[in-house]
């Protein structure tokens, strides 16, 4: 049996859903401030942004912003999704469920390993119940937001071996390459085919998701 690092917005948790509303209504606050010109986001220009720590999105994304106000902006993006969360405007993507609960069953162990803060950790570990699927819960603020690379060559002690990455964006490849261990790349997620081009499988929907971690499990034994 393996360990399973699984990142979470746009590989288990449908983050659109909350992120996509959330950051339009802060930009049309920093508009209405006068720090932005008006303009409709397409959704690709948002979904683009999944998977960054929000400190770095805002960094690259508006740089010239006053740092104070790129903070506030950052704080309020994410009240707006907690909001919508606990409202219950969130979504998993289909069959997360039932997956992960026959990956536990198998005897993996599930890892969960996300760009995120720990407030939205709890939060989403909460209104998911994600304690019935996950054993070991890491984010990116437990680490002093040090990239996933780095946090995962400190934890890999803690995992069962082999590890097995599981993630949609250029940071998740990244991490099994650094750390030399097996890539899923999930194509229905927030990433680019070129972002998950050295992937060791990738697969369209979480129903391919045992098989592939049997296919990999077999080849690492």
């Amino acid at each position: 049996m393996a360990g399973l690092v699984f990142d979470y917005d746009g590989t288990l948790h449908d983050s659109m859903a909350t992120y996509a509303p959330a950051f339009r209504e802060t930009m049309h606050w920093l508009e209405d401030l006068g720090y932005l010109e008006k303009k409709d986001y397409a959704d690709s220009e948002i979904s683009c942004w999944l998977g960054y720590a929000s400190a770095e999105m805002w960094q690259q994304f508006q740089p010239d912003l006053p740092l104070p106000i790129r903070e506030q902006a950052r704080i309020r993006l994410g009240n707006e999704m907690a909001r919508r969360i606990d409202n219950g405007e969130g979504r998993l993507f289909p069959h997360t469920e039932e997956v992960l609960a026959e990956l536990k069953a198998q005897g993996h162990q599930l890892c969960f390993l996300s760009n995120c803060r720990y407030q939205y950790l709890e939060r989403h570990r909460r209104v998911f119940g994600l304690d019935r699927f996950f054993d070991r819960f890491y984010c990116c603020e437990q680490f002093d937001f040090q990239p996933k690379h780095q946090i995962l060559s400190i934890i890999a002690p803690e995992i069962r071996q082999p590890v097995i990455v599981i993630g949609d964006r250029f940071h998740d490849m990244e991490m099994a390459l650094r750390n030399n261990v097996p890539f899923i790349g999930c194509s229905y997620g927030y990433g680019t085919a070129e972002e998950l081009s050295h992937a060791d499988l990738c697969i369209q929907n979480l129903k391919e998701l045992p098989d592939a971690v049997q296919q990999l499990t077999n080849k690492l034994s």
